[in-house]
């Protein structure tokens, strides 16, 4: 439909797989199932609930009537009602005890934090594959020297999988922040209306014991370890703040990465993918824009600033709860997970294609290397009876002239015939050329790169070795 809005995130950039987490299907389904996890645990703790019930409740579980709970929520405008009603015209024997003892965030609070684990999880597996994509990309081009930049003007040389290690190393620690969410997940579980659980101790008659058993067993049967030891209505609106941390982290690394991708195309060094039919502009036909890495950096900065909105819900929430949060959390949630899904699919499709221009990158390097060699040639210039401080002197003078001639005139940097016509060093022209090898200049980068894949990424490929091998395509 054209005359509608849609969300680009929907239309353009999410995976189908993240898109349906957070669709009503999947909402539905899982209150669904959080019906049946109940009515089983209340039955296995001695409440009134036949096999009948729950078979029935099982052969509706995926079987959504929703033209009933849609008319029927026009009639007592609350869903989860719409629903409970809509569930026992199917399940007729199982309608007296649908949802019972609970309230409505029994089943609205542990549902979104069941689709925020599985969100979480799918985010996890595709990070994964950056990282497997980009270590393949570093331990390619561990040898290669490049110039390196801080504050973005020539510095010492380095390597192209050396920098990849630093994207890398940024990806790591936000894998660390997923794998610590993911190890304490924990359901809102069964508490009631205000979290003291009243209702269900009514229900077993004053059993403590029960009452305890039932959170565990409910969060049991839906996967969990463990659920919230205390609760308001609501399950801590900070778990939204901590997961949209985690996904803003991930956000800053790639923006990072993309950042740097988009100054490196412009140095013509390296190239995110081009397809052959890709227009770079519709006036400036020759034009290779890095639209990948440009809207990588676009949704992130959505992301980084949408992480605001439950830090900021969960600061002001009311006692045991108010309703404030509602219309934020249906927004800010799904969209950081969309939009942070979209990013690693995209970071995954330029890794794959990234374009290595590594005559370019030498010839950047040869404009620089006099410069960043002259200290080597002082030092071999006293190994040969010169005097340090006058050796040092010529060298900056010469270095002052060569850099005007490139600054001032365009010309290319003659430090080193400069400097050989000048004699004072005492050094071949051979001899200086040999100490003007890139790989002399890049330290220990090669085997920087080696032992931190070894030693730290392999590991987490290790473990995820089941899930590696996926791919990318941009939807537009």
């Amino acid at each position: 439909m054209y005359n509608v809005y849609e969300t680009p995130l929907g239309a353009r950039y999410a995976s189908k797989e993240m898109l349906y987490l957070f669709s009503p299907d999947k909402k539905f389904k899982t209150w669904r199932k959080l019906w049946i996890a109940l009515a089983e645990a209340e039955k296995e703790l001695g409440i009134d609930i036949s096999d009948e019930q729950i078979n029935e409740l099982k052969k509706f579980k995926d079987d959504i009537n929703y033209d009933v709970a849609k008319e029927r929520e026009k009639i007592v405008r609350h869903d989860v009602m719409s629903h409970v009603y809509a569930y026992g015209c199917q399940a007729q024997a199982a309608k007296p005890i649908i949802h019972l003892g609970a309230t409505s965030c029994y089943v609205g609070d542990n549902t979104d934090i069941i689709i925020m684990t599985e969100a979480l999880k799918l985010i996890k597996d595709k990070l994964v594959n950056v990282i497997d994509k980009l270590a393949k990309f570093a331990i390619e081009y561990k040898d290669m020297p490049t110039l390196g930049f801080t504050h973005y003007q020539p510095a010492q040389l380095t390597t192209v999988g050396k920098r990849a290690c630093l994207w890398l190393e940024d990806l790591l620690m936000d894998y660390e922040d997923v794998e610590h969410q993911l190890n304490k997940a924990k359901l809102r579980g069964v508490k009631g209306t205000t979290g003291t659980q009243a209702s269900f101790l009514n229900l077993f008659e004053g059993n403590h014991e029960k009452v305890k058993e039932l959170d565990k067993l409910v969060a049991s049967k839906l996967g969990y370890d463990d659920a919230f030891p205390v609760t308001g209505q609501t399950y801590p609106r900070k778990l939204d703040s901590q997961m949209l941390n985690v996904l803003s982290t991930i956000a800053q690394s790639a923006y990072k990465f993309s950042n740097d991708i988009r100054l490196l195309q412009n140095l013509k060094e390296i190239e995110e993918p081009f397809e052959k039919s890709q227009i770079g502009s519709s006036a400036m036909a020759y034009k290779r824009n890095p639209m990948r890495s440009e809207r990588i950096s676009s949704l992130a900065r959505h992301i980084i600033c949408n992480a605001l909105n439950p830090a900021i819900t969960a600061s002001t929430q009311w006692f045991e709860r108010t309703l404030d949060d509602s219309a934020n959390k249906r927004l800010s949630v799904p969209e950081a997970f969309l939009a942070t899904d979209a990013v690693l699919e995209i970071f995954m499709n330029v890794v794959d294609g990234l374009v290595v221009y590594d005559k370019v990158i030498h010839q950047r390097i040869m404009s620089e290397l006099p410069f960043m060699a002259t200290e080597t040639i002082l030092m071999e210039g006293v190994k040969r009876g010169g005097d340090r401080q006058e050796l040092h002197e010529k060298i900056r003078v010469l270095s002052m002239e060569a850099g005007k001639q490139v600054k001032m005139e365009g010309k290319k940097n003659d430090l080193i015939e400069r400097i050989l016509a000048d004699g004072t060093f005492g050094m071949s022209e051979e001899e200086i050329l040999s100490i003007l090898q890139p790989e002399n200049f890049i330290g220990r980068a090669p085997e920087q790169v080696e032992d931190f894949i070894a030693n730290y990424v392999k590991a987490i490929l290790d473990q995820n070795k089941d899930i590696l091998g996926k791919t990318a395509e941009l939807s537009v």
